[in-house]
């Protein structure tokens, strides 16, 4: 049917229109139409058939000439300005205004007939938690964002509840106040009335206390009645004990649980749980968290237990594969530690799969970019399904298996991205990477952020201390880590030294451990002697070791070009040549000029492997000298891989020798860390290396990281280890520790950083605290073991009697205090008199001391030896004492009597003697007085007097004379000798001395005051108090350590607090400011971009300007280029240097140890003219010329100032200045080209 053509309304016509009823052509008029509409035929759906295609005219005009969205408006741009005069462009100003929709509070559910399934009604219910959302809550329940920040999240968002720290409901508070106001009549009692002495005592008492106490009540009743109650008490107290026994990991006590912080509260119902579903564990408290899995007993039933896994592989696994994936297929988490070629990719492409078969995703992070890329490609062969996230990549997201680097996910969890929702695995690779100092804190950040219900996998390279640090993981986690670690090598290494120079010595390979891991001194007397015969007659006069390490270039030239030939004449080829220096690895390369390693057929395969992955570059690039010396040594089978080669020749040289193409490859370590690719052979050019501070030996990890690349699984029977003798044989200590040595222990490096305070500040619910106590380095603290130690205490302490301080005793406690800081003070004293030298000249021989200790008191000795040991220095003398106390029985004065009463001892009866050593503490006093004795004799005669035949004996001249001498100053002095004074006498002025003493003195004065002393009942009351006070101190410090206070970061974390403030990225409240905001952004030198931020340092400069201002950010070696810069940029750097003078400034004064020099010095502007070129579109090869930067170094830097100034234009976003915005954009529009960005080989 034709559509009707109603002419336009005119001024005359009826405001009617005709309204089209469906497809059967009934017309229904309409006589309000809408104003300003014309009055065409308007139709309901459906009408006609459907359009086939809409127009695409006014599709292309609506979104890009229309949409007020796409286009910015502030631009000013004059043509642009033209263009929007001729599109006419409406302002919409609604537009700008964005409300999202309230969420809906209730939804509608069905009603069933529960037999027939019919459905009968609908009804309406409430739904709970409507108001949460990614601004307001950690909770998985909260609405999902917006689908644009689903990956990365958004800086405003809060993160997801990390597991391990568990948030209070409402109900929990709720029931916590409400215990807090009713009386409960079984716990917290109060005992004791207002203004009696004593009250009543609920508790369970131990019947072997009610024994000893004798009270009233006891002695009216009658033995009967005694034995009847013990009975009675001991029946209570065994089913007391068989009651709590289940309830051990529960709570302690009620006002446990109201003083505890929220994690405690919340965990009784937790660990319920735990028990039900672990029924066969013991629920004891001291709960281990790690589990090492025995991987020695064979895995018979492990197809039973898997009939049909997720994933198979054509081999048959090894045990410690197969105890992993049945704790993967059980969902626990697993610690796998074992050498590189172990197969520990095993465990994680049996994650992969499993996370495929539940819909879930798995989060593969390396700690290095190349390694990411590499796993891509390996991932993408077997699983298909994988995505790539790292700075500057971003390939298929939405994968189910994600890999990125490790400071991505971090970002991802404190961003709170949407992906962590179907997280089922993490698999953190090369976990060793934590002793990293610059990155290590990363990991460790991580592993906090991480939610409840995301398992964790980690592999790493053999590491000692692996339980402890899974013990860690598993107690921040509260969950289970299997830890699964094996010694075995699939292919067993033989390390040798080579001594050879020239073809007549080119076999002088001698075996120094055998694959069975046996040192061979033999082999390393050999390799000095073959050394020693060439030596010069001049040079053997020295012995063996040739005095200079360094050889000269020729020299080996020589070494290299012997020991290549001779290992590829007998196939041991390919070699990976570890050498520690990047331009000897070049040399070295160069030097090998008349080698050629390839066949023909293998000289055509990588000349067309060659040209093919260089079709991506420009053709200038192609011709870069790095390119054509690469592409003559890879013809030749030759290859250097350092952090200066070129990214793209990189990965050339991998996959070349992957294939096996590369036969001679000169790496520095890097190669090792990451690229997983062994070799036939690895040699050592040196086992030194320049660590950034100054040059070392390998450690003992280093050096297997490295030679764990020889031997493939598959095509060696063992992998060939060579370590160079160039100059002469390494010391067989060196070699030995480091062959045989344990590997490094895995360290925290953790440390506070201003990104990570403001995010965690962004959060209420969360505390900069609490990470700092989740901590590997705080792993020691042992929370429930103290927390155990505390209830026990704090229930001694009320169970003790109290002590009676009435009347005479009415000062006891203060003179208790004021004893203990006597004893203090005199120890501290006593220390300096010991490590001063005139305190050691009156501690010698002959010397009269006052004698104090459980055998003695106040007794006069005198010195007979002082022991050499400057630690614990102990002193033999002769001790004058009551006849029949020699041996000492020792009465342990606890009361500590002579601190009050200086009187000598002066014996009842007959005077005898004694010979001890004494510690320091024994010694109270040094006196003016010495004596001459013989001390040989002395300790002569009393030894020979100790045995029994001699028991008897007189003692000898030279004791009786030196007991006479005391006895009669004891008796000349009886209320207390002259002693010399560590101030006046031993000359000891530093102020802790001279305080301590005056100190002394009026401690000692106060004493006299006390009237405690006198009551008779002063010794049994004055034990109970120091009992008391013991536990009382003992708790106080539990408490210390359980507390915050303790956190051995806390100091720095005030003093960065501090800086945040004034520089008002906080308030004083702690809330997060704009600039705080903006800091989030940006993950390294936060504070310094910030400033230049808002300090507008970057307005003035063009694009390509403050690209090159920037590249001091992420550019860390030292140039001797001097550049050649425009003055606004160099007023641009002058800038810099002062903000960056005024933070180091600032955070020294706030107490942060690091100097303003040090701040300032790590800022390298040696790149600064090498970008600007760069982005005003100078050639790669030009730019080359500029610098003595290598140009792989110069290639990562660009590519790492791209995510700089990624974050600086998100930076300028919050803070709404679009200009710089843009002006980022066009920076990082004008740095991206050509070889700096190219796609990696291995993404595509």
């Amino acid at each position: 049917m034709d559509r009707i053509n109603v002419p336009p309304p005119g001024p005359m016509d009826l405001p009617m229109s005709l309204l089209e009823m469906g497809c059967s052509g009934r017309f229904e008029l309409i006589t309000h139409p809408l104003p300003g509409q014309p009055l065409p035929p308007q139709s309901t759906l459906p009408h006609g058939l459907p359009p086939t295609s809409l127009n695409l005219e006014t599709e292309v005009e609506k979104q890009f000439l229309r949409d007020p969205a796409w286009l910015p408006v502030h631009d000013k741009d004059f043509a642009f300005q033209k263009f929007l005069k001729v599109s006419q462009r409406k302002i919409n100003v609604d537009s700008l205004l964005n409300c999202t929709p309230s969420p809906l509070h209730s939804g509608l559910s069905v009603v069933r007939d529960p037999t027939t399934g019919m459905l009968l009604d609908f009804t309406e219910v409430l739904l709970e938690n409507t108001g949460l959302s990614a601004k307001n809550s950690l909770s998985l329940q909260r609405h999902p964002g917006p689908p644009s920040e689903s990956l990365r999240g958004s800086n405003t968002n809060y993160p997801f509840l990390p597991g391990g720290m568990e948030e209070l409901t409402l109900d929990q508070i709720k029931t916590k106040s409400e215990l807090e106001e009713e009386i409960d009549f079984e716990n917290d009692l109060l005992r004791v009335p207002p203004g009696l002495k004593a009250g009543m005592d609920f508790t369970d008492k131990d019947p072997k206390i009610a024994k000893a106490e004798v009270n009233l009540m006891s002695l009216l009743s009658t033995v009967e009645d005694i034995t009847g109650l013990q009975l009675e008490a001991e029946e209570k107290e065994e089913v007391k004990e068989s009651e709590d026994a289940p309830k051990l990991p529960r709570t302690n006590s009620l006002e446990d649980l109201g003083i505890k912080d929220a994690a405690s509260s919340s965990s009784p119902p937790d660990k319920r749980k735990e028990e039900k579903s672990k029924p066969k564990e013991n629920t004891e408290e001291n709960k281990k968290w790690a589990i090492p899995v025995n991987i020695t007993s064979p895995c018979d039933d492990f197809y039973k237990r898997i009939p049909n896994p997720a994933f198979k592989w054509p081999f048959e696994l090894d045990v410690f594969q197969k105890q992993a994936v049945l704790r993967l297929e059980a969902h626990d988490s697993v610690f796998v530690a074992a050498h590189t070629s172990a197969g520990k990719t095993v465990v994680a492409e049996y994650a992969i799969a499993l996370s495929q078969k539940h819909m879930t995703r798995t989060i593969y992070t390396s700690p290095i970019k190349a390694l990411s890329n590499q796993k891509f490609r390996d991932f993408k062969n077997t699983f298909g399904d994988v995505g790539l996230l790292t700075g500057d990549v971003q390939l298929s997201p939405e994968s189910s298996c994600l890999i990125m680097t490790t400071e991505i996910l971090r970002s991802m969890l404190y961003n709170g991205s949407e992906v962590i929702r179907d997280l089922e695995w993490v698999i953190f690779d090369e976990v060793h990477y934590i002793n990293d100092a610059e990155r290590g804190v990363v990991w460790e950040e991580v592993l906090i952020m991480l939610p409840d219900h995301v398992s964790i996998i980690l592999l790493s390279a053999t590491v000692p201390n692996a339980l402890e640090f899974s013990e860690w993981i598993g107690r921040i986690k509260k969950r289970h880590i299997y830890v699964i670690s094996t010694l075995k090598r699939p292919v067993p290494l033989e390390h040798y030294l080579y001594t050879g120079n020239s073809t007549k010595t080119q076999k002088e390979m001698f075996l120094l451990v055998d694959a069975a891991g046996n040192f061979l001194t033999k082999g390393y007397y050999a390799a000095v002697e073959a050394k020693k015969e060439r030596t010069s007659k001049h040079a053997q006069s020295f012995g063996t070791k040739n005095t200079s390490q360094n050889t000269t270039a020729s020299q080996d030239r020589a070494v290299w070009l012997t020991l290549l030939h001779f290992l590829s004449q007998r196939q041991q080829t390919p070699v990976v040549a570890f050498t520690f220096s990047r331009t000897r690895c070049d040399e070295n390369a160069r030097s090998l000029d008349s080698m050629d390693l390839t066949t023909s057929v293998e000289k055509a395969e990588i000349h067309s492997f060659f040209q093919k992955s260089l079709t991506r570059l420009r053709g200038g690039d192609r011709q870069l000298p790095q390119i054509l010396l690469m592409r003559d040594l890879l013809k030749r089978g030759i290859a250097v891989h350092h952090s200066g080669i070129l990214p793209i020749l990189k990965e050339v040289i991998e996959m070349l020798f992957s294939r096996g193409l590369v036969k001679v490859l000169f790496a520095t370590e890097t190669f090792a860390m990451g690229v997983n690719m062994p070799a036939r052979t690895v040699v050592f050019d040196s086992i030194r290396k320049h660590d950034g501070t100054g040059f070392r030996n390998l450690l003992p990890g280093e050096y297997i990281q490295m030679a764990g690349r020889a031997g493939r699984r598959g095509l060696d029977a063992t992998g060939t280890v060579i370590i160079l003798c160039k100059a002469g044989v390494h010391e067989m200590a060196d070699l030995h520790a480091m062959m045989l040595g344990k590997p490094t222990v895995l360290q925290s490096q953790f440390r506070l950083t201003y990104t990570m305070i403001l995010n965690l500040l962004r959060v209420e619910a969360l505390h900069v605290t609490d990470m700092m106590r989740r901590s590997f380095s705080e792993s020691h603290r042992d929370t429930q073991a103290h927390e155990k130690r505390i209830s026990q205490l704090k229930q001694m302490l009320s169970s003790m009697p109290s002590v009676d301080t009435e009347g005479q005793l009415s000062d006891l406690l203060p003179y208790y205090h004021t004893v203990t800081e006597l004893k203090k003070t005199t120890e501290t004293l006593q220390h300096a008199i010991l490590e001063s030298v005139n305190g050691l000249k009156a501690l010698s021989v002959g010397r009269v001391i006052v004698v104090n200790n459980q055998q003695h008191l106040n007794a006069l000795g005198v010195i007979l030896q002082v022991s050499n040991d400057s630690v614990n220095r102990t002193f033999t003398a002769l001790i004058i004492c009551e006849k029949g106390n020699e041996e000492g029985k020792g009465n342990d004065n606890a009361a500590l009597p002579h601190l009050y009463n200086t009187s000598l001892f002066i014996p009842e009866g007959s005077c005898s003697h004694t010979v001890q050593k004494l510690k320091l503490r024994d010694i109270s006093g040094i006196t003016v007085k010495t004596l001459k004795v013989i001390p040989e004799r002395i300790i002569d005669n009393y030894n020979k007097r100790q045995q029994p035949r001699f028991r008897h004996d007189p003692p000898g001249q030279a004791i009786s004379t030196a007991t006479q001498e005391l006895l009669r100053l004891a008796e000349a002095n009886p209320s207390g000798i002259a002693t010399l004074d560590p101030v006046n006498d031993l000359q000891l002025k530093s102020i802790d001395v001279v305080e301590a003493s005056m100190r002394l003195r009026v401690l000692q004065d106060s004493l006299r005051d006390f009237n405690c002393i006198h009551s008779p009942m002063f010794a049994e009351q004055f034990a109970r108090t120091k009992e008391r006070m013991s536990l009382q101190e003992e708790l106080d410090r539990l408490l210390f350590l359980v507390s915050d206070q303790s956190l051995t970061l806390l100091p720095e974390y005030h003093q960065r607090i501090k800086v945040l403030q004034s520089l008002q990225y906080i308030d004083s409240g702690g809330a997060v400011q704009l600039k705080g905001r903006v800091a989030c952004q940006i993950s390294s030198h936060e504070l310094l971009l910030t400033e230049l931020l808002f300090e507008n340092v970057l307005s003035p400069l063009a694009p390509e300007e403050s690209a090159a201002l920037l590249s001091c950010l992420v550019f860390t070696q030292n140039t001797q280029v001097e550049p050649h810069i425009t003055n606004t940029l160099q007023e641009g750097i002058n800038q810099v240097l002062t903000v960056a003078q005024r933070i180091g400034e600032l955070q020294r004064e706030c107490g942060i140890p690091q100097t303003a020099e040090e701040f300032v010095g790590q800022f390298k502007f040696g790149l600064t003219e090498v970008v600007y070129c760069w982005a005003r579109g100078m050639p790669f090869a030009e730019i080359a010329q500029l610098t003595d930067v290598q140009e792989g170094t110069v290639v990562r830097c660009i590519q790492r100032l791209d995510e700089v100034l990624k974050e600086v234009r998100q930076a300028a976003r919050i803070v709404g200045d679009s200009v710089l915005g843009s002006k980022m954009e066009k920076a990082s529009l004008a740095i991206r080209r050509d070889i700096v960005f190219t796609a990696s080989l291995y993404t595509h």
